[in-house]
């Protein structure tokens, strides 16, 4: 079947638009059924406008890579909308497990005596506090295989694996019966539930940071990282806010009973609409963009040795940190008996709240005068603090208070730069897994050892070799932060 000549097509396509200077070049109306369009000239010098624009010389003999599909390439995020949609379900999504992760430490103290019932108080507490580590064995793992997925697959499925897991974890716990109903098996699942939340949460730090800081307008890294810890510990605020609210509206012995498996299945239950959520996310634009070649992972791993030393590093005072007054502090007041246990709780509470409005503006701060100040302020001031709030613990609720409000002075800006510092440490191509590895092992080793070993060494009247601990750790980081170069304009792809 013959066309007429006038309806061929053109050996060259203008990337800024099609020709139409002339309307009368049309082809004329024609009874036939029109012929498919010829494909593009590929040959051509690609579209440098265009934001996944690919090089003609890495496209081969096949025009289109498999594995990238131009239709289900996702826009780079420019508008106001899509901006906070992104912060909304990124944000979502990580204050669930944080929350997750939180009310195991936050009740320990109510369901320790149901799993261990051959220790009472303390030595219950500390057995409970051990599996509370045993998920941190898990963080590195799941850091490792979340990042490696993340790096290869794309953040988004990470984030939705991640999210799974943790959930899942929760509501195990939930569910779990007691010593009293299956024996052995009891402590073994919950220990089995933890490891589940540190698989997930494990994964879901590396891939929620890289996410945020590849999707941040240019110059606000700071304030999209600090995002993280700001609904991360929103999640540690309500489940301290619901072991308050059970502290004071349940007796001892309903909350014993029943009342500590509440929040677990609720976290559980929020997961599910969380995972939808994130389902509906869209791809990094950084990671779509990316076009270095793919290495193995213990290569890339060794190729930034020092980038993951840094990372492991940088996190050693800051983890203690958070871990010692968020999570440990509080569980020790109220298994010591010291202060009643929603009392405590409150105080916790009004010690993140404290923290969250802290947030933003060291993140802004570290936008306009870089990261360094920032993180040495954060563990030069925490390294001389430690034991002067450390004495201050044990004495009445007030001490508690001002304890925990002058901890968060210094534990803020840390929390709030160190998500955009490990992103701008490294490629694109390594940045989930490399900065996520070094980040949890430092965290595994340390941050869910500390309440562990605060509660231990205090018990055995030696509180002031914890706080010797701590300084250590606090030093250490500040001196690395001492030696790296600055990190805020690092381009990130």
């Amino acid at each position: 079947m013959s066309t007429s000549t006038s309806a061929a097509q053109p050996d060259h396509i203008d990337p800024t638009g099609p020709d139409m200077a002339n309307p009368r070049d049309a082809a004329p109306i024609s009874d036939a059924p029109p012929e498919p369009p010829a494909p593009p000239n590929l040959t051509d010098p690609p579209d440098t406008d265009t934001p996944f624009a690919i090089p003609a010389d890495r496209l081969g003999a096949n025009p289109l890579p498999p594995q990238i599909d131009p239709s289900d390439r996702p826009e780079p995020v420019t508008t106001t909308s899509p901006t906070w949609r992104t912060l909304l379900s990124t944000g979502t999504g990580n204050a669930l497990e944080w929350y997750d992760w939180a009310i195991f430490g936050t009740f320990s103290p109510f369901f320790a005596h149901q799993f261990f019932p051959a220790a009472t108080g303390m030595p219950a507490l500390l057995s409970a506090l051990a599996v509370f580590a045993v998920g941190f064995v898990m963080r590195p793992i799941g850091s490792l295989v979340f990042g490696w997925y993340a790096d290869r697959k794309g953040r988004r499925a990470a984030l939705i694996g991640s999210i799974a897991l943790a959930s899942g974890g929760s509501l195990l716990i939930g569910v779990c019966p007691t010593h009293a109903a299956i024996g052995l098996a009891a402590p073994g699942l919950l220990v089995l539930a933890r490891l589940a939340q540190g698989l997930g949460h494990g994964g879901e730090m590396p891939a929620v940071q890289t996410y945020l800081a590849e999707s941040s307008p240019p110059g606000r890294r700071g304030r999209w990282g600090a995002f993280i810890y700001i609904s991360g510990t929103t999640g540690i605020i309500a489940s301290t806010v619901l072991g308050a609210i059970g502290s004071g509206v349940l007796s001892k012995a309903q909350m014993a009973a029943w009342g500590w498996r509440v929040p677990f299945v609720l976290g559980g239950i929020v997961g599910a609409y969380t995972l939808v959520m994130r389902l509906r996310l869209t791809e990094s634009a950084s990671f779509v963009r990316n076009t270095a070649p793919r290495v193995p992972l213990w290569r890339g791993l060794w190729t930034h040795r020092i980038a993951c030393a840094r990372a492991f590093a940088l996190t050693l005072g800051g983890t203690v940190t958070f871990y010692l007054w968020l999570i440990g502090t509080p569980a020790q007041e109220v298994a010591a008996h010291r202060i009643p246990a929603a009392q405590v709780l409150w105080i916790s509470v009004l010690a993140s709240v404290a923290m969250i409005a802290m947030l933003p503006l060291y993140g802004s701060l570290a936008d306009r005068i870089g990261r360094r100040p920032v993180l040495l302020l954060a563990n030069l001031g925490s390294a001389a603090a430690i034991f002067p709030l450390t004495a201050l613990l044990g004495r009445g609720p007030w001490q508690l208070a001002l304890a925990l409000i002058m901890a968060m002075i210094f534990l803020a800006p840390f929390a709030a730069i160190i998500p955009a510092v490990y992103a701008e440490l490294f490629p694109t191509g390594i940045r989930a897994t490399g900065s996520g590895l070094g980040a949890a092992v430092a965290t595994a080793a340390f941050g869910g050892t500390a309440p562990y070993l605060q509660t231990w060494l205090t018990g055995s009247h030696h509180a002031t070799l914890f706080a010797s601990y701590v300084l250590v750790l606090s030093l250490a980081s500040a001196a690395v932060v001492l030696g790296m170069p600055e990190t805020r304009d690092a381009p990130i792809g």
